[in-house]
């Protein structure tokens, strides 16, 4: 069992080998050097490039919320013009509708007031003619026929928003 964690021994030839120390040289040739700063110049330059990508991203992503901010106020104030236009828009037809409800209620009560005038009118000249003289033809009733049927029609509008 012991045998199996043995390490085999190096052939000869492998031993010559093995023991020769690598000498490094103590200067390096320029192409080395300039092959290394070309290698650490990129790095930086791919180090930087995602730093700035990084930065306009972050920059990017806080533009598009401050924008998606100012939007919504604008939408906001939107919103709230159109609501004091309605407004606005209400208080107009309501004022409009009941000045058409007092105008017709004014032209009812004139309506009113001349058939009450005729009518008493009429009364008051059959009252006094009533003992003097008589009526060969209706022309009282035909004056009141005609005073009834010029009676005010109503027309009545309901606007609702």
């Amino acid at each position: 069992m012991g045998a199996l964690f043995v390490k085999p021994k190096p052939k000869v030839h492998q031993q010559a080998k093995t023991t020769q120390p690598k000498l490094l040289p103590l200067k390096q040739p320029k192409d080395s050097r300039i092959k290394k700063t070309r290698a650490a110049k990129k790095i930086q330059a791919l180090w930087r490039g995602f730093l700035v990508r990084q930065t306009l991203l972050a920059a990017a992503l806080n533009v598009w919320v401050i924008q998606c901010w100012w939007r919504s106020i604008l939408h906001r104030q939107v919103l709230k013009r159109r609501l004091a236009l309605l407004r606005i828009y209400v208080i107009e037809e309501e004022a409009a509708v009941r000045l058409q409800a007092w105008v017709r209620m004014w032209n009812c009560r004139r309506y009113f007031n001349q058939i009450c005038n005729q009518i008493c009118n009429t009364l008051c000249v059959v009252q006094s003619a009533e003992n003097s003289f008589t009526f060969k033809n209706d022309d009282i009733l035909q004056v009141q026929y005609e005073v009834v049927s010029r009676q005010p029609e109503f027309h009545i509008e309901i606007l609702s928003i």
